[in-house]
């Protein structure tokens, strides 16, 4: 799956939440100052030439509406991440956040509880 610009995100992020909308729509998310209309639309028209959005038409209005999950999309981003930058190892990746970053103990016991349930899971 091709990755997006941030700019090609911030319109993707959008579109999950609002699950189909029209350009204006579409702005009136974005906070003060707004991109340009037009500069929104031809992001839009980007998308849907990469098969992440599609849209409907209502004459000259489209309804535009995502053709990939944010799930599917977060879940090919990060295994792209995890690939790049930790040799594709969960452990690296999340040694590196217990290592460099400041988790509470609250976290870290959210952390160990999740890990457990997917061990359980795992063993059925």
């Amino acid at each position: 799956m091709k990755e997006l610009t941030k700019a090609e995100e911030q319109v993707m992020h959008v579109l999950w939440k609002l699950k189909k909308a029209v350009v204006n729509d579409i702005l009136e998310q974005f906070p003060e100052p707004r991109p340009a209309y037009n500069t929104v639309s031809t992001i839009v028209r980007i998308l849907e030439k990469k098969g992440f959005v599609a849209h409907k038409a209502y004459g000259k209005t489209h309804e535009y509406y995502p053709l990939v999950a944010k799930e599917k999309y977060t879940r090919d981003l990060m295994r792209g991440f995890m690939k790049n930058y930790f040799d594709n190892s969960a452990k690296q990746l999340v040694s590196f956040f217990t290592k460099d970053h400041s988790l509470t103990i609250k976290e870290i016991d959210e952390i160990l509880g999740l890990i457990e349930q997917e061990k359980q899971h795992n063993k059925k």
